[in-house]
Order: structure tokens, then C-alpha cells, then sequence
């Protein structure tokens, strides 16, 4: 049994921005020694952009349709933050699940059984009432927690020639997948005779294509595999809970503006329709920045800067979406996504950049987002417990600022040139 304990040593100027995409199972022996053959890599490759374009539209449809969905089944402003905070908490909870299912029955099976879930939970969130929009958003934020943690390995493995280029066709697919439907959900719910369970139903059928697409792959798949590294100590490290909690609280900024931004600027206004294009425009912008921020963050001394940079125009965007007058309105959007984007990726790159080698940074991910997303999950929850409290949105900024703050402290502590400090056995 080997052991390495992991020092607060500064990486390398400028680390290669190709490690971005964490293996899930990096602690497998047989994942790192044996890649597959790809006979047409150009398919795995359609499959995987096609399977990343399924792992935001669950979250980003449901926020431009949240007002009919509520008046639709009487649900309080607190009952939508519930239901806007499921799929979240979702996230977190089952991100530790995926690596134990991937060793059993191999990703790329269980890639295909979960595309297959997140479909049931969708069709479910818009067929059976308010226990089924409950239950299929419990359902899709799940499905999308496991497939969000196998999916970057299964890049890293088989193209690792091309991981970095790919770093960013993932991050495209992201923000395509989620612009698209928050800006379609509304115009697709009026199509269908002002139905709001067709314009959440319709994106069951990217589920269905992406997994007829994915079925070459499962049909090659990995069988089980043996662990052969064990990493010791991250809960322990300060440093390591510093990278938890940063990305925590940025993505809990995040999910409110997936989930309650256009609710924001109907509030405010807007139809349906356009608040739904004001967040899929965002999102759109925040590919720029979530492209370009690593790669500047990487090229200083170390993060702290660009942390700031970008939560501080992640707070100016929501601030001028909530209280600027409405004629700057798309100013703000791109500013918030500019910033989003930015601190998305930068919470990406810390989990590289703070581990010594893929086995701590498959760990620390780990981590990161199993706690990091059950924090985010408070904030939904927040921002409706707020409104319900208050009969508006005014006083939702407080919420804001506090997250705001909080993912600046704790990203500056994260943000510093070290490496957490751990033990790193082979077994």
C-alpha cells in the first residue's frame, strides 16, 4: 500500500485547462488503463453533445412556465421555491451514487438507464398533478445529479487527446441545452392551446433521442471494475470545504436565477414570453465567459482576482435585473451571464488547481458538488419563502447580497496557490 500525502504547494503557472473535465472514476484502475476502441468516434461524440444538452433543460423550463404551473395547482410562493429547490438538492444528494453505479454496471449503461429516468421524471412532472410535479422534479434533478458526475470522465477517457477542446463543445452543450429551453417552454406551452404540461413535457423528447443515440455505447460498455486508489482526509482540510463551499454558493445564485428570474421580471412587467428570452439570452452569454475566465485565471499568480471580477458582475447583473429600470434590461442580462459563466467555470478550475492529481480532484469533486449542491439548493427555497413572506421581490436582493458575499470570502480563501492536504493510498 502506497501512500502520498498531498502538500499546500502552488501549481504550475498556467495549468492546462484540459484537466477541467473530471473523471468520476479515476480511482478505477481498469477506466485509466483500458480505453475503449472507438470504431466511430464521431457517434460517441454526437451521443455525448446530445446527452449534455439533456442535463439543463429539467431546471431552466420549468422557471418561465413557474407562475401558470402555481396559479394552475395553488401552490404558494414557498411550495414553487420547494419545487424550484427539489431538483437541486437533487443534485447534491445523488452525485455520490454515480461512481458506485458505474463500478457496478459500467457509465455507459448506466448513462442510458438515467437518460431514460430523467425522461419518466419529466413526462411525470407534467401528467399527474402537484404530487407529480413534486415527484418528477425529484426524479429529473436526480437523474441529472448521476449522468452531470459520469459524463466528463467518459470525455476524458475517450478523447484524451482532445479533452480541452471538448471542455468546451461540454460547456456549449450546457448552455445551449438550458438557453433553449428557457427561451422555448413558454412559446411551446401557447402552441399547445396555453398548456403548460405540454411546453414541460416537450423536453422528454431530447431525453428519448439522446438515449436511442447512446445505445451503441451502452451496448460496449465497461463491465464492473476494481477500485485501486483511496483518497483520505478531504473532510478534514479547510482548504477543501474553502473549494465546497465557494462552489455552493455560486451555484446557488445560479439555480435562482434558473429558477426564479423570469418569475423576477414578470413581477416586474414582462410577459412570460420575454422574461423566458431575457434568462435564455443570458445563458447563451455565459458560454464567453465560461470559455475565456479559466484559462485568465490561470495565467496569474493564482484565482483570487478573477473570483472577484466575476461574483461582482454576477451581483451587479442580478441587482440591475431586480431594482435598474426595464430599458436596461438586456445590459444586465449579459452582464449576470458574463459573470455566471465565469464563476461556473472558475468553481471548475479550483477543483483542478487545488488537487494534486486526477484521484484527489475525482474526490474533491466529488465532495464539491455532493455538498456544494445540497448548499445551493437553500437558496430556490429561500427566494420563495421570501416572496411568500413579503408579497414581493424587493427584499429578495438581501438574499443576493448575502450569497454574493459568502462565495467571495470563501473564493478568496479557495482561490489562494495551494493544494489540499491529503492522503492518497493505492490499493
Amino acid at each position: 500500500m502506497a501512500h502520498d500525502t498531498t502538500r499546500n504547494e502552488p501549481l504550475a503557472q498556467g495549468a492546462e485547462l484540459e484537466e477541467l473535465l473530471i473523471d468520476a472514476e479515476a480511482d478505477d484502475a481498469q477506466v485509466q488503463q483500458q480505453p475503449v476502441l472507438l470504431r466511430r468516434p464521431w457517434l460517441l461524440l454526437l451521443a455525448l453533445v446530445l446527452v449534455a444538452l439533456n442535463l439543463r433543460p429539467a431546471l431552466s423550463s420549468m422557471a418561465p412556465l413557474l407562475s401558470q404551473v402555481s396559479a394552475s395547482l395553488g401552490l404558494s410562493a414557498s411550495a414553487a421555491g420547494l419545487l424550484t429547490t427539489l431538483p437541486v438538492l437533487c443534485l447534491g444528494l445523488f452525485a455520490p451514487l454515480a461512481p458506485v453505479l458505474a463500478r457496478r454496471f459500467g457509465s455507459e449503461r448506466v448513462i442510458l438507464g438515467i437518460l431514460l429516468t430523467l425522461a419518466v421524471g419529466i413526462a411525470l412532472r407534467s401528467s399527474a398533478g402537484s404530487l407529480g410535479v413534486f415527484a418528477g422534479s425529484l426524479m429529473a434533478g436526480a437523474s441529472i445529479g448521476i449522468i452531470g458526475v459520469l459524463l466528463p470522465g467518459i470525455v476524458k477517457r475517450d478523447f484524451p487527446k482532445h479533452a480541452g477542446t471538448l471542455t468546451g463543445v461540454y460547456t456549449m452543450a450546457l448552455c445551449l441545452g438550458a438557453a433553449l429551453a428557457a427561451g422555448a417552454s413558454v412559446p411551446l406551452s401557447q402552441y399547445f392551446a396555453d398548456s403548460w404540461e405540454m411546453g414541460l413535457g416537450f423536453w422528454l423528447l431530447p431525453a428519448v433521442v439522446a438515449a436511442l443515440f447512446w445505445l451503441p455505447q451502452a451496448r460496449q460498455g465497461h463491465g464492473a471494475h476494481r477500485v485501486a486508489y483511496r483518497v483520505r482526509g478531504l473532510l478534514r482540510d479547510p482548504l477543501a470545504w474553502q473549494v465546497t463551499l465557494y462552489m455552493g454558493l455560486q451555484s446557488s445564485l445560479a439555480y435562482i436565477v434558473f429558477g426564479w428570474l423570469p418569475s423576477m421580471l414578470i413581477g416586474r412587467g414582462l410577459s412570460p414570453t420575454e422574461a423566458g428570452l431575457v434568462l435564455s439570452g443570458s445563458v447563451i452569454v455565459q458560454l464567453a465567459s465560461a470559455l475565456s475566465a479559466p484559462w485568465l485565471a490561470t495565467r496569474g499568480k493564482d484565482q483570487r482576482a478573477a473570483i472577484v471580477v466575476v461574483m461582482l458582475l454576477t451581483l451587479a447583473g442580478l441587482f440591475g435585473c431586480l431594482y435598474a429600470p426595464l430599458s436596461g434590461l438586456w445590459g444586465w442580462a449579459v452582464v449576470l451571464g458574463l459573470g455566471q459563466g465565469g464563476t461556473f467555470a472558475l468553481a471548475l478550475t479550483l477543483i483542478v488547481l487545488r488537487s494534486k492529481d486526477s484521484h484527489v480532484a475525482a474526490n474533491l469533486s466529488s465532495m464539491a458538488q455532493g455538498f456544494g449542491y445540497t448548499l445551493a439548493s437553500m437558496g430556490p427555497f429561500a427566494v420563495g419563502l421570501v416572496h411568500d413572506l413579503t408579497g414581493g421581490w424587493q427584499a429578495v436582493g438581501w438574499i443576493f447580497a448575502l450569497l454574493g458575499i459568502g462565495a467571495i470570502v470563501f473564493g478568496l480563501k479557495a482561490g489562494r496557490a495551494l493544494q489540499v492536504q491529503v492522503i492518497s493510498e493505492k490499493v
